[in-house]
């Protein structure tokens, strides 16, 4: 039998209930806001550092219609791709869509901003050969220029090369690194296949001025950085390479110089280009973020370019060989 006196009253099981129901509410709401905050915290992670949006439409700098509103030159001109995957064209969605077809020609489904603005428009008698292999490192490039790059006995050149970037990212830290597949190497390590690089990208460059006897202009890209400028080699699933950043700015520097000790050659920027477009494009707190164009320019493998990267090359080189134009036609030979 229950002693009422040590039993509760209802007057106390009431004060105790709405002691109790406050408490219920801070917990629900504890639990309500740390859920918010780990859903929030989940959903930020994927925008800002997962997420890879490619975005639509064109890409890349705008390039001066009027600069193509007239023929350069009526002297024949011959334009030589040579270098790896990106001048092969590797990544875009059709063979139309590289870069180095852009150049020439404007695909069928063109953007109306560049409709005209291609080399077809302003050499009339021109030519073209691609000698690009996806792939390829530098070595292979000094040896396809001296023995499968023909001499061009009645022609200007123009030439676009892209090389070195496989020299970086070649072996993925998964062999022992060597030239021209240094991934994971030291800086000190690197050092003499840097200045083997830069002794290379000389007779490079002589080789195939040599091809060209009524002269060329030869168009270098530097090397884009899929990182942004980071070096976290994780956001691009690859292996952790501290030196990674410092040797890549080597290559980039001896392209520079190579460039610099010759009149006829020119850096076409796709480093600077492609900066905000890499694996930290969400992140708008980055000194690289582009707020105009906030997505990923790259392929699937990484080290090529998407369609939309492909776009903005092409424009960086048309860019490029615009600001020589008055040398084209000036051509007497």
């Amino acid at each position: 039998m229950t002693n009422p006196s040590t039993s509760p009253s209802p007057l106390e099981q009431s004060n105790s209930e709405q002691v109790k129901r406050p408490q219920k509410r801070k917990r629900l709401i504890l639990l309500v806001v740390v859920f918010l905050l780990t859903v929030g915290s989940v959903l930020g992670y994927i925008e800002f550092f997962l997420a890879r949006p490619v975005g639509e439409g064109p890409a890349g700098p705008g390039v001066d219609r009027a600069a193509f509103a007239n023929i350069w030159t009526d002297k024949p001109v011959q334009v030589v791709g040579i270098g790896d995957s990106i001048t092969a064209g590797l990544g875009a969605k059709t063979a139309s869509h590289s870069y180095f077809n852009r150049l020439i020609k404007n695909p069928d489904d063109e953007f109306a901003e560049l409709q005209g603005v291609c080399l077809e428009a302003v050499f009339s008698n021109l030519a073209h050969e691609n000698f690009a292999i996806s792939g390829s490192e530098s070595c292979l490039h000094a040896d396809l220029i001296n023995e499968s790059i023909p001499r061009y006995e009645d022609a200007y050149g123009i030439v676009l090369l892209t090389t070195g970037g496989n020299d970086l990212i070649h072996s993925y830290g998964r062999s022992k690194p060597r030239e021209c597949a240094m991934y994971s190497a030291t800086l000190a390590e690197a050092t003499p296949w840097i200045e083997n690089f830069r002794k290379r990208l000389d007779t490079m460059l002589n080789g195939i001025s040599d091809k060209f006897p009524s002269g060329c202009q030869i168009f270098i890209a530097d090397i884009y950085d899929p990182t942004d400028g980071v070096g976290d080699a994780l956001s691009i699933f690859l292996p952790d390479w501290p030196d990674g950043l410092a040797i890549h700015k080597k290559y980039n520097e001896a392209i520079r110089d190579a460039a610099a000790n010759h009149d006829h050659v020119h850096v076409v920027p796709l480093y600077e280009t492609f900066l905000g477009h890499g694996s930290h494009c969400r992140q708008f707190w980055r000194s690289t973020y582009r707020s105009d164009d906030p997505h990923y320019w790259f392929f699937t493998n990484i080290e090529d370019p998407n369609d939309r990267g492909y776009d903005a090359i092409r424009r960086v080189f048309l860019k490029a060989i615009v600001e020589q134009r008055a040398d084209f036609s000036s051509l007497d030979f």
